[in-house]
């Protein structure tokens, strides 16, 4: 692929051929992963191998260099199979962010202060360029329940949001109480899944307590409740949900 000028004046060019064109109006997301790779230079060369067929369009080390490696315009390849809101294009739909961590593979290393204040830079920089909601601002497990887990339960929301990126809210204390659990049916379950498809996540409001829904909830607990990630809906959890649904603009 031929250079480009970058499109924030934050970033270094270092182009990747994994890409292709956007399919609908535009990104109104950005989507944040950890590499999970042993290191930035293993990892970029991974994003930038037509073989791997993976790519996003920022990458940032743990000194804070941040480069970019596919335009905005264009579709970059790191969602993977997701859903968000009822799109199940996220590529076409967002703006991924890659951070070089070694993830949970790695000993879920802490993510450094300079690699946190370059990502909360991009972040404020796209959304304002492309007018991108704070509650559009996901992790990977957002969008894709079960199949991925990064950034991390470990990656600090909480700053972020201090900081104006992203929605939060603090986190509910987690009592004795007895959960919603697989196997539940009735009234309070369905309340619970249609919070979490108001939100965006990819869960049907059926009553049932069933595997689906154990998923979600714990990718819901691994960005909004990161102390018990369990996937039963606890007061604790549904405290946190409700507060997090009353904080949207």
């Amino acid at each position: 692929m031929r250079p480009f000028a970058p499109d924030s004046p934050l970033a270094k060019i270092h182009p990747s051929p994994n890409f292709g064109a956007r399919k609908g109006k535009g990104p109104d997301s950005i989507i944040l992963h950890y590499t999970g790779m042993a290191d930035g230079a293993a990892a970029l060369a991974r994003l930038s191998d037509p073989k791997a067929e993976v790519s996003a369009h920022y990458f940032i080390d743990e000194t804070g260099d941040i480069l970019q490696l596919v335009p905005e315009a264009r579709r970059a390849w790191h969602a993977g199979q997701s859903c968000w809101a009822g799109e199940s294009d996220m590529n076409s739909a967002s703006i991924g962010i890659e951070l070089q961590n070694g993830g949970h593979e790695f000993g879920a290393p802490a993510y450094p202060k300079a690699q946190i204040d370059a990502v909360i830079a991009l972040c404020r920089d796209i959304a304002c360029r492309h007018k991108i909601a704070p509650q559009r601002i996901l992790a990977h497990s957002d969008i894709a329940p079960g199949r991925k887990i990064d950034p991390g339960e470990y990656f600090p929301w909480g700053t972020l949001a201090e900081a104006g990126i992203g929605l939060y809210v603090r986190p509910h204390p987690i009592e004795n109480d007895p959960p919603l659990a697989r196997g539940a049916k009735g009234g309070a379950v369905a309340a619970v899944q249609g919070m979490l498809a108001a939100y965006g996540y990819d869960v049907e409001p059926s009553g049932d307590y069933d595997e689906r829904t154990e998923i979600v909830v714990a990718a819901f607990q691994r960005h909004f409740r990161p102390a018990r990630i369990d996937g039963k809906a606890d007061r604790s959890t549904i405290a946190t949900l409700k507060a997090l649904m009353a904080a949207r603009p």
